[in-house]
This record gives structure tokens, C-alpha cells and sequence, in this order.
């Protein structure tokens, strides 16, 4: 029975935070055990203070309970290094986890706290560390000009919500001699979750959830934060998410996922060729690319014209794929590639 029971514990874990009010309904039907029995191990799991309980009876609800906790500001001054802090403060913060999980932190870590010393423009760095049994998460809050922001200045961009489209795509960096702008969309991928939010501006993305997202905020009053949670128990690796993205001769960084959604603003619908070849820009940098047409329900004949037949024609060795198309952008996209279109 002792290994049923830490396969209970280990499924309330990784599930309470979606179901605080009914993971013993969601546990025992699981595994088609009752609720007395569910009970027991959420006690448990209370009294080694892996879980809080408020409320009573019916109403009770559970919530991961932190157990470890790391907050520290540093100021930015030449001396001030990724690596340094990572050995010094984040890693023991963190604390004992699975090699596999442990390089994930230490690229995401290292690769975000690097961005806002070199890029930020900022005087300080807050991060911010909290671990529970399941999960943990680590913040990087800076008071620079923000990320968004300096992208659409140094890029001649329209807005802050086209740099996040072009931060999307991958190899996207302001300072080209020193950065490869390979490190945000590598870190927004191995982590369960993760986002940036700058300006009214926010960029999301969730592995559960392979689509990225553009969110309207509140204005963020200054700088940029970066907020990653990672199981502390996932099977995944740096090696298989590079590999997703890369040549298996050179190692490359050759593909690249375009959200096409997210070159619409409200309610437009993406018909013009202007809008395609803001979708189109820098593409040129991977050998394939796949435009995710999730949310997209339609697209107009030019927009797809421009993308399938003209800008195809013109980079025969760019290999364009499509995803998650409805039957009438499916069509639209046939249309164009016939040649038809034109």
C-alpha cells in the first residue's frame, strides 16, 4: 500500500492548485478510492506542512504551502554577474532537485538575470524565490526602460505588442555582438509557466499550452518582471526542447513557431499584406517555420498570397508549415500555394 499512498500524495500535489476546493472529490475518483480514504492523506500532507487547509467541512479548501522562501534586491554595477549569483544565492534557495530540473533553472535563471544587466538599463535587480512541495518560482523584477519597450525604440517597431510578436519568434536581441536572442524563447518553453510583463503589456506562454500570448494589462510602473514556475518533478530537459528547435547535424537554432494571432489588434481580421509582412519579418533566419493558426478563424486572400506564394517563391529553402488551421484558412493557404491566388 506504501507506494499507492505516495502516488495519492504526489497526484494531490500536482493538482491541488487547479482543484483547491475539490481535490478529494478529484483524487478519489482517480483512484476509485473513497473520500475518507483521500482524507487521511491530505491530513497528512497538511501536518508535514506541505499543504494549508482553510474553512470547514464542505467549504474547506487546500493550497500548496510554501516551504522555503528567498527575496533579495542587488544593485547593478559592473561587478554584478549571472553566475555568480546563481551559485551564490538562487541554487541553495532552491534547494535539492532532479539534475534535469536543476539545469533548467540554471539556464532560465541565468539567462533572464543576464538580459536585465545588460539590456534593462535598470539600477536594480529583485529576485524573488518560492518553493513549495510541487513547484517552484522564481521572479526577476528590474526598474529599467523594459524589455518591450526598448525592443520597439531600438527597432523601429509599431508598438509594444509587436515586439512581443518578434520576441515570439526567437533570435530577437538588441545588442546582436553579445546576445544571440536565442535565451527567452529557449526559457519560455521549458517552463511550466512563464511570463513577462512590461509597460501595459504581457507575454505569456504555458507548456500545457503550446500557444503564446498577448495580454492587455494595467500599466506596469516601471521596468520588466519575469515570472517562471517549474515542477519540481517533471521529466523534461534542456536537451529535448533545444532539440525541438535545432539541427541534429550542427545544432542550430533553424525552426521557429510564428502565433499568427497575435499580429491582430482587437477585433481586426488579417486580410492585408502589410499584415503578413509584419508576420514575415525576420523569418528569414530559420529554415523552417511554422505559423500557428490557433484563435484565427479566417484569413483574407492577399495576407495569404503574400505569405505562401510570394514570400515562398522568394525563399525556396525556408520550409513553411502551418498548425492548428480552421478548414476556411486551410483553404485560403491551398489557394495561394496553387498560385491561383495571385
Amino acid at each position: 500500500m506504501r507506494p499507492q499512498g505516495e502516488s495519492i500524495r504526489r497526484f494531490i500535489l500536482d493538482h491541488v492548485e487547479k482543484h483547491p476546493a475539490n481535490i478529494n472529490k478529484v483524487t478519489a475518483t482517480h483512484f476509485a478510492i473513497t473520500r475518507q480514504a483521500v482524507n487521511k492523506h491530505l491530513q497528512r500532507l497538511v501536518t508535514e506542512k506541505s499543504l494549508s487547509e482553510a474553512g470547514k467541512t464542505r467549504s474547506r479548501t487546500y493550497k500548496l504551502a510554501p516551504i522555503s522562501s528567498f527575496h533579495r534586491s542587488y544593485r547593478v554595477n559592473p561587478e554584478l554577474a549571472e553566475d555568480v549569483i546563481w551559485r551564490n544565492d538562487v541554487a541553495p534557495a532552491l534547494g535539492q532537485l532532479p539534475d534535469n530540473v536543476q539545469s533548467i533553472w540554471h539556464y532560465g535563471f541565468t539567462e533572464m538575470f543576464n538580459n536585465a544587466i545588460d539590456h534593462a538599463g535598470a539600477a536594480r535587480i529583485i529576485v524573488t524565490i518560492t518553493k513549495t512541495a510541487a513547484t517552484s518560482t522564481v521572479a526577476v523584477l528590474d526598474d529599467g526602460v523594459g524589455i518591450f519597450k526598448k525592443i520597439q525604440s531600438e527597432l523601429h517597431l509599431l508598438d509594444e505588442r509587436h515586439a512581443v510578436l518578434e520576441l515570439a519568434k526567437g533570435k530577437l536581441t538588441t545588442d546582436p555582438k553579445r546576445h544571440t536572442g536565442e535565451g527567452i524563447f529557449f526559457s519560455s518553453r521549458m517552463f511550466d509557466s512563464f511570463r513577462i510583463l512590461s509597460g501595459g503589456t504581457s507575454f505569456s506562454h504555458s507548456f500545457a499550452d503550446p500557444k503564446d500570448w498577448i495580454l492587455e494589462n494595467k500599466r506596469f510602473a516601471t521596468g520588466t518582471y519575469v515570472h517562471m514556475q517549474l515542477s519540481n518533478h517533471t521529466a523534461r530537459t534542456t536537451k529535448k526542447i533545444f532539440d525541438q528547435y535545432s539541427s541534429p547535424e550542427d545544432y542550430g537554432f533553424i525552426k521557429t513557431v510564428v502565433p499568427v494571432r497575435l499580429a491582430q489588434y482587437g477585433d481586426d481580421n488579417l486580410v492585408s499584406r502589410s499584415q503578413a509582412k509584419r508576420l514575415l519579418a525576420r523569418v528569414e533566419l530559420f529554415k523552417i517555420v511554422m505559423f500557428d493558426f490557433s484563435k484565427v478563424p479566417t484569413i483574407g486572400q492577399a495576407f495569404a498570397d503574400e505569405i505562401f506564394r510570394v514570400f515562398a517563391n522568394k525563399h525556396p529553402d525556408i520550409e513553411l508549415q502551418t498548425m492548428h488551421e480552421s478548414s476556411e484558412v486551410k483553404r485560403m493557404v491551398a489557394r495561394a500555394r496553387s498560385g491561383s491566388a495571385g
